[in-house]
């Protein structure tokens, strides 16, 4: 999230991200797009195609030999029962990630009220920490609750964002990582962040930043972000990524497609950022097209409107800029920021704001207000049997977010979908 405001050069071996095993089609192309200096066409509802301007090529896929005149064995089906997904209710809410202000136990009313619903997972900001001890308590007692897998997140970026800072301590911002520190050490200092998020039982954390920002330090972005420099940028928060990831913490890239350019606070009011989509692609993309390729499990969207992909929509609420999400080979969950902030609610409630995301290409909807969650799951439950929200888009997301907490994405959708790893060196000892 992006709260109102109060470049070396990468170094060591972070900085070439390695590509993620698990491939879409569309990766070979995407990975082009940004790293390749590719031009890239928006077309009709947000559809993308990549050109190679540098002689790039696709990736030879490797095909089984097939001998001449061998026979075709003829596949013989095994019956399996007809699978049949979780109801409709229980999707719906799978794809709701939910704050609860002020709540210090698992046995308050709202806490049980979001956890029967069955939320796909929960965010812990400074109004749920007491101590350290009372925080594990606390996410303990949901889960035990939930009795399945549930995510329990928070917002820990170090520097002024730092919502878990009563437990992990303070740090420095990540401009200041950025300008002191190499790679390996920030790496090592967000293991050691995750380390004691995951003592407390977080498994998600909404960072880092890729924004690029070189602006004043507080900013709507401003020292939150690694650099104004693409290639540094996405080498120091991938560090960061892989350091959350050595101590089991999920990370989260954002803001796609890069918050930088706005200097507009998303909490009080919209913005339009009007470059071109080859510049976006050229500057802001890269450091979400590095982390596609590692393997990035989550990114979050903005709520900031861009003229090449929707200039009435933030990208939160844009079918475009998923699809362009998606076209550059990302295969995890797609999360919103809170859509309790104002370039969000001043114009879409938040049951219309949770139909709007998920049906352009949300899987998670974050509000940082669970007392919304009931609203949200009812919206979009009606918005599927009245057929605004295609059923099938719901169930997807569900899938997602599912298989991210640990769940079963079958069990709940009937489907089954990749979960990427971030992949990158070994752990730095």
């Amino acid at each position: 999230m992006t709260p109102p405001p109060p470049v070396a050069p990468s170094e060591g071996a972070d900085d070439a991200a390695p590509r993620h095993a698990r491939r879409s089609p569309h990766a070979a192309r995407a990975r082009g797009v940004a790293l390749a200096g590719l031009a890239v066409v928006c077309l009709g509802a947000g559809a993308l195609t990549s050109v190679a301007v540098d002689g790039a090529q696709d990736e030879t896929v490797a095909r089984p030999a097939v001998r001449a005149g061998a026979p075709t064995p003829t596949p013989t089906p095994t019956p399996t029962p007809a699978c049949v997904p979780a109801p409709l209710e229980q999707r719906a809410a799978a794809t709701l990630v939910v704050g609860l202000p002020d709540v210090r136990t698992a046995t308050e009313p709202l806490a049980r009220e979001v956890v029967a619903l069955g939320v796909g997972g929960v965010f812990l900001s400074e109004s749920n920490v007491v101590t350290a001890q009372q925080v594990a308590g606390l996410s303990e007692g949901l889960r035990a609750a939930a009795g399945r897998p549930l995510l329990v997140s928070t917002d820990e970026e170090s520097g002024r964002v730092a919502l878990m800072r009563d437990v992990v301590g303070a740090g420095p911002s990540p401009r200041r990582m950025a300008e002191r520190d190499t790679p390996e050490a920030v790496r090592q200092r967000a293991a050691a962040t995750g380390a004691a998020l995951a003592s407390v039982g977080v498994d998600l954390d909404l960072a880092p930043v890729l924004d690029l920002d070189g602006g004043p330090a507080g900013g709507v972005i401003g020292d939150r972000s690694f650099s104004a420099d693409p290639a540094t940028a996405a080498g120091y928060g991938l560090a960061y990524a892989r350091g959350l990831t050595d101590a089991g913490v999920l990370p989260t890239m954002k803001h796609f497609p890069g918050h930088g350019r706005s200097t507009v606070d998303s909490h009080a009011t919209s913005s339009l950022v009007t470059a071109g989509l080859d510049e976006l692609v050229a500057t802001d993309l890269l450091p979400f097209q590095s982390a596609i390729d590692a393997g990035a499990p989550v990114i979050m969207l903005n709520h900031v409107q861009y003229a090449a992909l929707d200039p009435d929509r933030p990208a939160s609420l844009s079918p475009r800029a998923y699809a362009l999400l998606r076209d550059m080979g990302f295969e995890g969950v797609a999360i919103t920021d809170s859509v309790g902030m104002g370039a969000v609610n001043l114009r879409w409630d938040f049951p219309a704001a949770a139909v709007e995301a998920v049906a352009a290409g949300a899987d998670a909807v974050l509000t940082t207000d669970g007392h919304q969650a009931v609203r949200m799951r009812d919206a979009l439950v009606e918005a599927v049997r009245t057929g605004r929200l295609p059923e099938q888009r719901l169930t997807e997301a569900a899938a997602r977010v599912t298989a991210l907490a640990g769940g079963d994405p079958v069990a709940m959708s009937c489907v089954d979908v990749a979960r990427p790893t971030l992949a990158g060196p070994t752990a730095v000892p």
